[in-house]
């Protein structure tokens, strides 16, 4: 299976947000060929500011492998992660993050301040951008503009 089989299971899951009113970002933990944790953005309907797409994959992986260090596990977000978001994903030592869009107002890998290249982190994690982007930014944009209207 290839990064584009991956990333579209973590849009199934962008998909489900969307469904329930949340603004639609999904994530998928990867362990080998398996899909070990999903996750969609949650935070109003669970009142949780942390139930972020990536944060809800890791809880169901860590869960899955009963460890929260998901070592040599790989994450493929529809969006660029966040700071606290990004902090996770170091703390559960993941091996890889693939992210579809960018996000240049809140995504912290490559925009604002780029912080997976930050000295002080005590794991790095090695991350490529723009797999199926324009699937992930066309869903995004339409929720947006629906919200607006």
């Amino acid at each position: 299976m290839d990064k584009n089989f991956f990333m579209e299971e973590a849009l199934i899951e962008a998909k489900k947000a969307l469904e329930k009113g949340e603004v639609p970002i999904g994530a998928v933990v990867v362990l080998g060929e398996d899909i070990i944790g999903r996750g969609y953005n949650q935070p109003i309907s669970k009142n949780d500011p942390t139930a972020h797409a990536e944060i809800m994959a890791l809880r169901d992986a860590s869960m899955n492998l009963k460890n929260y260090r998901l070592k040599d596990t790989l994450v493929y977000s529809t969006l660029e992660p966040c700071l606290m978001c990004a902090g996770a994903l170091v703390h559960a030592r993941i091996k890889k993050l693939f992210y579809s869009a960018s996000d240049p107002k809140s995504g912290v890998i490559e925009n604002n301040g780029s912080l997976m290249q930050s000295a002080f982190l005590n794991h790095k994690i090695s991350y490529e951008g723009g797999i199926l982007k324009e699937e992930s930014s066309k869903i995004l944009k339409n929720f947006f503009l629906k919200k607006r209207s």
